[in-house]
């Protein structure tokens, strides 16, 4: 059995002192997760930036990269701005692979990803 997604909302203050939002995931991403990720995104608000935080995730199936694609889809429409980082190795080149990385970049950690902004 795959461990639950979990979310964590946090806010944090980027270098040039904007506001961003953050979403902290934890667990496995699969089909399973819809709740965690796009229920999560639906209800934060879309007028920051938002940081994508997977440095705490495991595994990534398919059905969970389409559920990150949904969101990153919907924060595209609306002109919000994404950002990625904590991924591992192998799924830094699965997102670049499927073409995220057209609507997040992707950073190594935390503070390169708020030093982005």
């Amino acid at each position: 059995m795959q461990p639950k997604t979990k979310t964590k909302i946090d806010k944090i203050l980027t270098a040039g002192a904007q506001l961003a939002t953050v979403l902290r995931f934890s667990g496995d991403i699969s089909s399973t997760s819809r709740e965690a990720i796009v229920g999560t995104y639906e209800g934060i608000a879309k007028d920051m930036p938002v940081l994508l935080d997977f440095s705490d995730v495991e595994y990534i199936n398919s059905s969970g990269i389409a559920l990150i694609i949904q969101v990153l889809m919907e924060a595209n429409r609306t002109g919000q701005r994404i950002l990625a980082f904590g991924l591992t190795p192998h799924f830094q080149k699965v997102f670049t692979m499927v073409g995220i990385t057209k609507y997040a970049p992707l950073y190594s950690d935390e503070e390169s990803a708020k030093a982005a902004l």
